[in-house]
């Protein structure tokens, strides 16, 4: 394998499938899958998933509430999130841990950062929850900040969508995939991947960025093996 250590990040609008809102149990399972096919080849595995499927900060905002309040109820959401992808990964039967920037001694380890590497060291999945435990700061700005405190080799990033384009590919069937592109070139040409803040944070700590399709399976082994899947962001 390329990469021994990863840092998965999933969208939780990914989790709902063909649904509208929530889970879809047939999409859970398949990453689940995907992500024991890979655990099974002896790479060490952290996940961050977003809460976008249940709640978006942003939804709070628009309804009159207080940002602060809104990005606490994503948090929540992307807890629950989580618990539904350990819940599928030990039905594969891997073993994980649940760690939460917000302290939930019922369901969850609080993060510490030694106590999480210990974990991946031992074979064990590691989910990432409720993001940093800050408002204002997004599950990929989580994603990044973990990946940089574990040492993880890469960021892999999971969507819908088979990498990056010139132009958003839903929209211009035109648009052109660009299968590698360094970081300072994704600024100038003013590409969306991760908000800013994520972004900069991979920059600055040389941490590349893999974009691919997560919803086609064997895709996630297929990077991890080095092929040409997605696009690679690096400095």
């Amino acid at each position: 394998m390329k990469y021994k250590r990863i840092l998965l990040k999933l969208s939780g609008e990914s989790l709902m499938g063909e649904k509208s809102f929530g889970i879809d149990n047939n999409k859970l399972k398949s990453y689940a899958q995907q992500i024991k096919e890979i655990h099974d080849q002896g790479v060490e595995i952290a996940i961050v998933i977003g809460g976008g499927n249940i709640f978006r900060g942003v939804q709070a905002e628009e309804g009159g509430m207080d940002r602060t309040h809104g990005d606490y109820m994503g948090m929540l959401a992307t807890m629950i999130n989580a618990m539904a992808l350990q819940a599928a990964l030990e039905s594969e039967e891997v073993q994980t841990r649940l760690l939460s920037a917000i302290e939930m001694k019922a369901i969850a380890e609080p993060f510490i950062r030694r106590r999480a590497v210990r974990h991946l060291e031992k074979g064990r999945v590691v989910i990432f929850g409720a993001g940093t435990g800050n408002p204002y700061f997004t599950t990929d700005s989580a994603a990044s900040l973990r990946a940089i405190e574990i040492e993880a080799d890469v960021i892999l990033k999971g969507t819908r969508v088979d990498g990056i384009y010139t132009e958003d590919p839903e929209k211009n069937s035109n648009a052109t995939k660009y299968d590698m592109i360094t970081f300072d070139d994704v600024y100038k040409r003013g590409l969306s991947i991760m908000d800013l803040t994520a972004f900069t944070l991979c920059k600055e700590n040389n941490l590349p960025i893999i974009v691919f399709d997560m919803d086609t399976p064997g895709n996630l082994k297929k990077v991890l093996q080095g092929e040409q899947v997605g696009t690679l962001v690096r400095n």
